[in-house]
Formats: structure tokens, C-alpha cells, sequence
């Protein structure tokens, strides 16, 4: 990956170099624990000078991160709602009716098209997961478990025809090989038919200093420009973009073939923003990777001292982001007693590389810990409304990003 996977440059320029990690979802069993034979890789990130587009320079086969996992979109009534409302926008936009096909691509637990189910279209789900492929045909998304490319857009064509809409929500960064991606989605795609991208937006990344959201999956970190050049390849350009509050940071583009529709003003708006604030040079990169070792090291010091007055201090939420925290800043069971999520998928396992403990959010009220570090930051309202009690009780919660705050 020492070359751009947008343009082929052959130098991408390393700027913030994050240790060696285990991979941010793999929840280990006691029994793998014990074993001691956990695998980390190098994870470092890099810039490139051709098309600006920003990605690990080092990657992981994705089938060591994604063919079993541990995310599940429906835990997060926030995440649900939203890709509720993005189903409801998407069919009035497009006019999507019974005929029309909609495909997802890192379809989940199939949380999105349950949505578009709801209004009678018809749906597809496209994910690698084995295990979720299960639970999303549990709740009647047909899914189909596999990497979507060239050839499985081929073979799906042939079976159900082509999308009217295809949509990658959360799953765009972690693909790696971004040529046979659009090259799938070219397939796939009805001639008047959109493709829509969700995805974490670099500029709120570099603002908020959420080094955090960088890990093995998240191959790249998505700007308007390089995403616009990549589809530009295929004949497809960009028609409206819009930056949303989810996860503290994200935006969504909807691309179509070239000539379809009028471009809305938003894709230029957003272009001359980005070249406004930096995101084509190398410098604004280097004050990120400053800021994330600044920020690593007040996070340090507030548990440091925290520790030192006997406090006790767990963790709430363990998304793939926590890990990138957690390792970043050395952290394990001794510092943090355990974590605690909603998904019982996670509960009774153990972080990656950290091995702290994950335990269900009902343990916060039986033992009431001083302080809580809110690993899913991105949630925070969410969670410290459900915490409430806790609060109630003298609780307080530690938000480690964008700068340290106790609440």
C-alpha cells in the first residue's frame, strides 16, 4: 500500500505513525487470551501529494477483519434512526418504488434495508460477514455473504437486475482495492440509478483530533476531492453533498452517471472549502499528528492523577475506535477495570491488545465506578442519557475527544 489506491501514486507521504495494533474488532475469548497468540500489525497513515486522498500505508487482508465481526448497527438507537431517516430521503429523492432494487454494500445486521423493506422496495444486502449475514436474513434482509467487486456485481445483476440504488454506509474506508469497487458499482448500476456514500469526513477528523477513528479497517479517510477523482474514472461524478452530525463527523455523496442530473452547488461549495482549509497539503497533516500525540499525552496525565487519588475508573462503549485509544495510550486492565458496552456479541470477551474486560452496562449501577472514560464518544448524548442513574449518583464520565472533559 506504498502506493495511492485513487490515482497509482507511487509516493504517499507517512505522517503519524500509531505503533503496532491488534485489529480493533477482534474481541478476544478467554481461551484466546490465554493463548497468547494474538497478531498486531503496523498501523500508519499517510498523505498522498497526487490527489490529496489520505490512507494507511500498511494494510491487512480483509478477510482477517471482516469475514467474522462484532459490530452490529442496530445497538445504537442514534445509528438507527439515522439510517431510518436515510432510507426515507433516498425514496423521495429517487422515487424509488415496489420495483425499484436498492443494494447495500457492508449491509450489517441489515438495519438500512429493514428500512427500505418498510416501504415495500425491493432489497439486498452485500456483506462479507458470515455471522451477520445470519442475523440480518433472521430479520428477513436477503443478504448475500460475500466481497463486493467487478465479479459479484456481475453475478448479482444476472440474478435480480440492476440497483436503482446502491448505498455503502460506514464500509466505503475499509475497502482496499478501490478500483474493482467502482468498477462493481458500474456494473450494478441501473443508467439513472445513484450510488450513495456514507463515511467518516476527513476535515471533522483533523478538527476534532479523532485520531481514534484511525485502525486497520478504515483503509482511507475520505475527502470530497479524491473521492470525486476516483469516480470520475467510471464516468460518474458527484451531485449533492451534505456533512452530517453522525459520529461527530461525516459526509454523504450521492454519485450518478455523468450528465443524469444537475450538479448541486454543494459539491463545489465543499471543494473549495477543502482547498480553503488545507486538505491538499502535507502540513495540515503534520499539525494533526502533533495534536494526536498532544492529546494522547492530556488523557494520559488526567487517569495518571485520577489513579494516583485511588479513583476508580472504567470504560463505556467499545467500538473498533477504542482500541486505536486504549493501545495508543498504553492502557489495560490495571488503568481501566473493564468496559462496558450493549452488544452481546462483545460481553464476556476482551479488548484487543489492552485485554481489558467487556461487561454489560447494567454492571455501572451495581458497583458504581468513579470515573467512566466514554470510549464511543460519538455517542455521547445517547449513553449518558441511558447512564442517567449513574450520573444521578455522583458518577461522572471522562470524554476523551476532541479535548479532555470531565462531566
Amino acid at each position: 500500500m506504498t502506493a495511492c489506491i485513487v490515482c497509482g501514486g507511487v509516493v504517499v507521504r507517512e505522517f503519524l505513525n500509531l505503533g503496532r495494533m491488534s485489529l480493533a474488532n477482534k474481541f478476544l475469548t478467554r481461551e484466546e487470551v490465554d493463548r497468547h497468540d494474538e497478531a498486531a500489525y503496523p498501523l500508519v497513515v499517510g498523505f498522498c501529494p497526487g490527489c490529496s486522498h489520505v490512507q494507511l500505508t500498511e494494510r491487512v487482508a480483509p478477510p482477517a477483519m471482516f469475514d467474522h465481526y462484532l459490530y452490529i448497527s442496530s445497538m445504537s438507537e442514534t445509528l438507527k434512526n439515522h439510517l431510518g431517516d436515510l432510507a426515507e430521503t433516498m425514496i423521495g429523492r429517487l422515487g424509488l418504488c415496489a420495483t425499484s432494487l436498492v443494494v447495500d454494500v457492508g449491509s450489517n445486521d441489515g438495519t438500512l434495508l429493514a428500512a427500505f423493506k418498510r416501504h415495500h422496495t425491493r432489497i439486498l444486502g452485500v456483506d462479507p460477514a458470515a455471522n451477520l449475514a445470519d442475523l440480518a436474513k433472521q430479520n428477513g434482509v436477503e443478504t448475500v455473504t460475500a466481497y463486493f467487486g467487478q465479479a459479484t456485481a456481475q453475478r448479482l445483476l444476472e440474478q435480480y437486475g440492476p440497483a436503482s440504488l446502491i448505498t455503502s454506509t460506514n464500509s466505503f474506508p475499509h475497502i482496499p482495492d478501490l478500483q474493482d469497487f467502482v468498477k462493481g458499482v458500474d456494473v450494478m448500476l441501473a443508467p439513472d440509478g445513484a450510488m450513495v456514500i456514507e463515511a467518516h469526513y476527513l476535515r471533522d477528523l483533523l478538527e476534532q483530533n479523532s485520531f481514534d477513528t484511525i485502525y486497520h479497517e478504515h483503509v482511507s479517510y475520505w475527502a470530497l476531492a479524491p473521492m470525486k477523482a476516483l469516480f470520475a474514472r467510471f464516468d460518474m461524478e458527484p451531485v449533492m453533498v451534505e456533512r452530517l452530525p453522525l459520529h461527530h463527523g461525516q459526509i454523504r455523496v450521492t454519485f450518478r452517471r455523468k450528465g443524469v442530473t444537475p450538479i448541486d452547488s454543494s459539491v463545489e461549495q465543499i471543494l473549495v472549502e477543502e482547498r480553503a482549509i488545507g486538505l491538499d497539503r502535507f502540513d495540515t497533516y503534520e499539525a494533526f499528528a502533533r495534536n494526536a500525540r498532544s492529546l494522547r499525552n492530556s488523557l494520559a496525565t488526567v487517569l495518571g492523577d485520577l489513579m494516583a487519588q485511588g479513583k476508580r475508573v472504567v470504560g463505556y462503549g467499545a467500538p473498533a475506535k477504542s482500541s486505536t485509544l486504549i493501545t495508543f495510550l498504553k492502557l489495560g486492565p490495571n488503568s481501566i477495570a473493564y468496559i462496558a458496552d450493549k452488544s452481546p456479541l462483545k460481553q464476556g470477551r476482551f479488548t484487543p491488545g489492552a485485554h481489558i474486560p467487556v461487561v454489560s452496562p447494567e454492571r455501572l449501577l451495581e458497583d458504581q465506578p468513579d470515573y467512566v472514560v466514554l470510549l464511543a464518544w460519538n455517542f455521547a448524548d445517547e449513553i449518558m442519557a441511558q447512564q442517567a442513574e449513574y450520573r444521578r449518583r455522583g458518577g461522572r464520565f471522562i470524554l476523551p475527544i476532541p479535548e479532555v472533559t470531565i462531566v
